[in-house]
């Protein structure tokens, strides 16, 4: 099928967008359980005398070990059930989660909750944009799996008003009777039981992935789901073309599939490490610690805070048209040189004792920069460079591997503070950025604008060299 036979005309986009927004609820309630922690942090830690950064660095990286599980999970549930019911199962887990956590009194269930949390992010985090792509035209594809970064980006912010409108203003050390103590990390917790709600009853709504019910020998299912997307030839076009991706192997996944993958999935992996050791995401899990030492006190920090969530959010809204103009490759390159240029500013600015506002600058410029690059196109690769037979398990493996870094980014990152300070912390991603580049400008293809089967064999076989070198 060519290009021009799935231009807008033929494409119902209405129905498009609906059914994408709804599967990317799950980055919004993925955005928001990973970022609340951090304004509940200063708060919980009190109520549960925390007074290690051991401790600290359990309860707060003890949902990446869901999130960990979840990713595992990921490929095998949603080959088994379908991509739709596997996002159902990760809703329910969302609601679980924020209600346990919320009403926990100890330290053991509000781990175990936060865990459980964890797993409906992995399971979220996987499926989400391999839905969305699985459904999405090709000439948009790239922007409506970036509609997941931006609902992410939503659940950040929305965790950072949260946080700042149910906190109490702070004078002084915080105390154990206070209510932001006693009460208020509870509500910053469970607010998030509306959203996860919502999306639990929504994806009841939406159709499977097409490309999934052929791989379950649902043909005429997959038809009639095509046929709401496009009209005139979409459907008998990219039924047949689906069809054709798995005419030569057998529809039913095993893990020695991957071997035949294994240099995509080898730039999967790195990809997917790299947009959580790019360093970004300690600023929104750490930002009490990164603006304690700029310099701010809890009140002021709560509000620097959404300050990095509104430039999250305005970035990333001006990256969705960018992904398909300039293409998934050149933003990666750009992203990862720019971050680690400014993160040699930042650890110089802490070097020489600058910090307030003009330290603040530059990390709001690191997060544009994030939100503009990286935070979209990862997601958007790690949806598209996989063929049809093995996407589910190929992105599963990609995001317990981001998963994996994550962890190990946010476990350490006390430690790393406490052994070389915040600037040797930044000039340490700095060099992980430059590396990063490196391996961008040689493997890293370019799918902008080609349909999924198309890309399939634009990268089949085993070449690990980028055309565009």
């Amino acid at each position: 099928m060519s290009y021009q036979d799935m231009q807008s005309p033929k494409i119902n986009t209405a129905f498009i967008w609906l059914i994408s927004m709804t599967a990317a609820c799950g980055g919004l309630l993925f955005g928001y359980d990973w970022v609340v922690i951090g304004g509940a942090k200063p708060f919980y830690e009190v109520y549960f005398n925390v007074d290690s950064p051991t401790l600290s660095g359990w309860l707060m990286s003890s949902a990446l070990i869901g999130c960990i599980f979840g990713a595992m999970c990921a490929g095998v549930l949603a080959d088994k059930l379908g991509r739709k019911y596997a996002l159902i199962i990760s809703a329910l887990l969302f609601i679980v989660s924020a209600a346990g956590t919320a009403l926990a009194d100890s330290i053991t269930p509000f781990v175990l909750y936060r865990i459980l949390g964890g797993v409906g992010i992995g399971l979220a985090s996987t499926v989400s944009p391999m839905y969305i792509s699985e459904i999405s035209p090709a000439d948009r594809r790239g922007k409506l799996i970036s509609l997941n970064q931006l609902t992410i980006v939503i659940g950040v912010l929305a965790a950072q008003l949260i946080n700042l409108m149910i906190a109490e203003p702070v004078d002084g050390d915080i105390a154990l009777d206070s209510w932001n103590v006693v009460e208020g990390w509870r509500y910053m917790f469970g607010a998030e039981l509306i959203p996860a709600a919502l999306f639990f009853v929504l994806m009841f709504l939406v159709p499977e992935s097409p490309r999934w019910l052929v791989k379950a020998g649902r043909h005429q299912e997959a038809g009639n789901v095509l046929g709401k997307i496009g009209s005139g030839d979409y459907s008998a076009n990219s039924l047949a073309d689906i069809q054709a991706s798995f005419t030569q192997e057998t529809t039913k996944f095993s893990l020695s599939d991957l071997k035949s993958v294994k240099p995509l999935l080898i730039i999967g992996v790195v990809l997917a490490s790299f947009q959580q050791w790019c360093g970004i995401n300690v600023i929104f899990n750490y930002a009490q610690e990164i603006f304690a030492s700029a310099g701010f006190d809890v009140n002021d920090t709560l509000k620097s805070i959404v300050a990095t969530g509104i430039i999250n959010l305005v970035f990333t809204i001006l990256a969705l048209p960018m992904v398909e103009k300039m293409g998934r490759r050149t933003l990666m390159i750009i992203g990862s040189a720019g971050l680690g240029v400014i993160y040699l500013i930042i650890s110089g600015m802490y070097m020489m004792g600058i910090d307030g506002l003009p330290l603040l600058a530059m990390v709001l410029v690191g997060i544009a920069t994030y939100a503009m690059t990286l935070a979209p196109v990862t997601w958007v690769l790690l949806a598209e460079i996989f063929p049809n037979r093995v996407r589910s398990g190929a992105m599963s493996v990609c995001t317990l591997a981001l998963w994996l870094a994550s962890f190990g980014l946010t476990f350490t990152f006390p430690f790393l503070i406490e052994a070389f300070a915040a600037s040797g912390s930044f000039l340490f991603y700095a060099l992980i950025c430059f590396v990063s580049f490196r391996f961008i400008w040689l493997y890293v293809p370019e799918t902008k604008k080609l349909t999924l089967e198309q890309i399939e064999k634009n990268l089949a076989g085993d070449k690990l060299v980028c055309q565009n070198r």
